[in-house]
């Protein structure tokens, strides 16, 4: 019932979708769905807090176990394209709706999460910079919302035709490591 109704949250919006049309594509009645949840902020609350905890589970483990700044960004990186592959709904959600999402005080736990995985993405890259790793003029908190906007678009490029979701990873890990200028491509 959850996946559900987070694939009708994806396809029509949270805001827009009832819980007559969720209570429906799960072949129940409306009133039979309030035996599991109580409202459908309980039922939108069970999708993002899940998602978010993936995520950060992923983001913690990768800085707890992995080496330098670029392999915590690599696992970062790994780890949350596969979370998004398994929580499309949830991301359709928070893009779709975040100005809802962000006005309600039961819902406090995604600006948090936001920006503690903010705090990660950016300390990986001054500590980087720091061990002369990245560049020394990289703007850390401007890299990490390009990046991060890049890596979060809704699993759309993770479908790309003719590349598994490894192959599109290891490209985009490729480009962020390596650029794309040939190494004795010089920049004007």
């Amino acid at each position: 019932m959850v996946r559900l109704a987070g694939d009708l949250f994806a396809q029509k919006g949270y805001r827009a979708t009832t819980v007559r049309e969720i209570a429906d594509a799960a072949g129940i009645l409306s009133g039979s769905l309030y035996h599991h949840f109580d409202s459908k902020e309980s039922i939108g609350d069970e999708i993002l807090s899940s998602f978010m905890s993936e995520v950060l589970a992923g983001y913690r483990a990768a800085v707890a176990l992995a080496g330098g700044p670029g392999a915590v960004l690599e696992q970062i990186v790994r780890s949350t394209s596969g979370t998004l592959a398994r929580h499309r709904a949830a991301l359709a959600m928070l893009q779709n709706d975040w100005s809802y999402f962000s006005a309600q005080p039961r819902f406090d736990y995604l600006r948090k999460a936001l920006r503690e995985i903010e705090r990660i993405w950016i300390g990986q890259l001054e500590l980087g910079k720091q061990a002369g790793l990245f560049r020394p003029d990289l703007d850390a908190k401007l890299t990490y919302r390009l990046l991060q906007d890049a890596l979060w678009v809704p699993a759309q490029w993770r479908r790309t035709r003719g590349y598994s979701t490894d192959q599109v990873v290891d490209g985009f890990l490729r480009i962020l490591f390596d650029g794309i200028s040939a190494p004795s491509f010089p920049r004007t």
